[in-house]
């Protein structure tokens, strides 16, 4: 009797605290919406998108589905406009205009640090990028540009066709099939995940990086998963140091891959002469230039933890941007053969039968425009943020004053997919990049000022100011060759009811 009293009276307690919870989130969306229903006609702030919840906010529309989202705002709130995620407002700002005025902020008013710190830096590590004041990070990207050269590009690409002919002999499906070589299904994302990561060691990251991949007991890959999973989204909402399961594992990854890249750069300094340093198969990649051609400005050489942060950062940042892209150019000319055969055309004549070079690369403008067109259309990076640091007033849209602490949003993805500035714009179509046409030069800005001059443009795949991509140069290296050489040796078809799988064959005339 005396057990059936006490769970009758538990079972009251917790009827209780849930009846009293209800009331509590039917009060709180009462005074939610009576608030945005109050503040409705204050003009001098950006719309509110309207919301239920008043910390979930459009936190589920956004991230289900954020250029929709973005789309729908867009036609009930014009190009600018306030959400809340997770409980922060958010205000978006959409268009060329929109990209210019947060990516070309001041920092004085404008920060990314204080948004993508919390993020980026338990993945790569301390006092580089986001993890340093702005003039420290303004250098290190001053010094990976050096890294990346034209005489730099120009050696990448020997190594990264070399890398992507491997790949070809050696990924299993692409084996002998019915007796054709070089033919079979590959899975895209995973293999271009796979390839990405071996051009992208193998030219930037040194012969010592290269080999811990291919290497049998190399534990590179598995620390490689577990750094990645650390930008887990929930990490970007909550404290990047809560110590979840995969924290923990991002942790352990980041001291590893830290030590690994220590020993590297030990290994190296042991060597007693720099000049027969430079003549070694490693001399002249980025840990090289880091080493023995980069300082700060007061006279300091980098410490070879920061040159192991860096080249963590390397190593991931543009990763995910790199296989997406070439996965979505490979898919997109799946279904335009007639494109495939003016790309397999192009190289034939303005390259004859000869190997790739980088001069060569340059002189296949269609191939270019098909990666300019594959940027626009499936850029992977649909938002970039940025912190207010003082109220902002957007002057050509009624004065609208944007309030200090919002975290402002560009999304040079969205206005690539606008029809105010290309026609058709969900059709992929590389000869719209062609000469003459009205898009010919919106991306040709390459200014390496701090200021950033090229951002007021719709298309921004690289993003724009002082923050734009510094792995620019050498993503457009990268995808072009791989995309070159599947040009050259395969014609490729996409397999019916399997979206990511192509069936690939060997060009009709090999």
């Amino acid at each position: 009797m005396g057990i059936s009293v006490s769970y009758l009276e538990n079972s009251s307690a917790i009827t209780s605290v849930l009846i009293y919870l209800l009331q509590f989130i039917l009060l709180a969306t009462a005074v939610n919406i009576l608030s945005q229903l109050w503040n409705k006609n204050d003009t001098s702030k950006p719309p509110v998108v309207f919301h239920y919840f008043p910390l979930i906010g459009s936190t589920i529309t956004y991230g289900k589905d954020p250029l929709k989202f973005f789309a729908e705002c867009k036609s009930m709130y014009g190009n600018v406009f306030t959400f809340i995620l997770l409980g922060r407002p958010v205000t978006v700002y959409l268009g060329s205009s929109g990209n210019n005025f947060i990516l070309n902020g001041r920092q004085s008013e404008l920060s990314a640090e204080e948004v993508y710190s919390p993020l980026t830096t338990p993945v790569f590590g301390t006092d580089v990028i986001f993890d340093c004041d702005n003039a420290k990070f303004m250098q290190q990207k001053k010094f990976v540009k050096f890294g990346l050269s034209q005489a730099a590009l120009k050696s990448y690409v020997h190594l990264i066709a070399q890398e992507t002919a491997s790949f070809f002999d050696s990924y299993t499906p692409m084996q002998k099939r019915k007796g054709k070589k070089n033919a079979g299904i590959i899975d895209v994302v995973s293999a271009m995940a796979e390839l990405t990561i071996y051009t992208a060691s193998s030219s930037l990251q040194g012969a010592e990086v290269r080999r811990q991949f291919s290497s049998a007991g190399s534990r590179i890959a598995d620390l490689y998963h577990d750094l990645d999973m650390g930008f887990s989204p929930i990490n970007f909402f909550l404290s990047s140091w809560v110590p979840l399961p995969r924290n923990r594992k991002r942790d352990a990854a980041q001291r590893e891959m830290t030590k690994l890249y220590m020993d590297i750069i030990a290994q190296r300094r042991s060597k007693s002469n720099v000049a027969n340093t430079a003549k070694d198969a490693e001399a002249h990649d980025m840990i090289w230039n880091l080493m023995h051609n980069c300082k700060y400005k007061d006279g300091r050489s980098l410490p070879d933890k920061e040159i192991a942060h860096m080249m963590i950062a390397l190593l991931l940042g543009g990763h995910h941007s790199s296989s997406a892209v070439i996965s979505f150019a490979l898919l997109s000319l799946a279904s335009r053969p007639d494109i495939q055969h003016q790309l397999y055309d192009e190289q034939v004549r303005e390259l004859g039968p000869g190997d790739l070079s980088y001069d060569g690369l340059q002189r296949l403008k269609l191939h270019a425009n098909v990666i300019k067109e594959t940027l626009r259309l499936y850029n992977p990076i649909h938002s970039i943020m940025r912190l207010a640091k003082k109220p902002l007033v957007v002057n050509d849209h009624h004065d609208i004053v944007i309030p200090s602490g919002h975290t402002l949003l560009a999304s040079p993805a969205f206005s690539a997919r606008d029809e105010t500035y290309f026609a058709d714009p969900l059709k992929w179509e590389p000869h719209r990049w062609e000469k003459g046409s009205a898009h010919e030069t919106t991306d040709d800005d390459d200014d390496d000022e701090p200021s950033g001059k090229g951002s007021n443009s719709p298309y921004l795949p690289f993003g724009g100011g002082r923050h734009r991509c510094i792995g620019e140069r050498f993503a457009y290296i990268q995808l072009g060759v791989i995309l070159a050489l599947f040009v050259r040796n395969f014609h490729i078809k996409s397999l019916q009811g399997k979206e990511e799988q192509l069936l690939a064959t060997d060009y009709m005339v090999s």
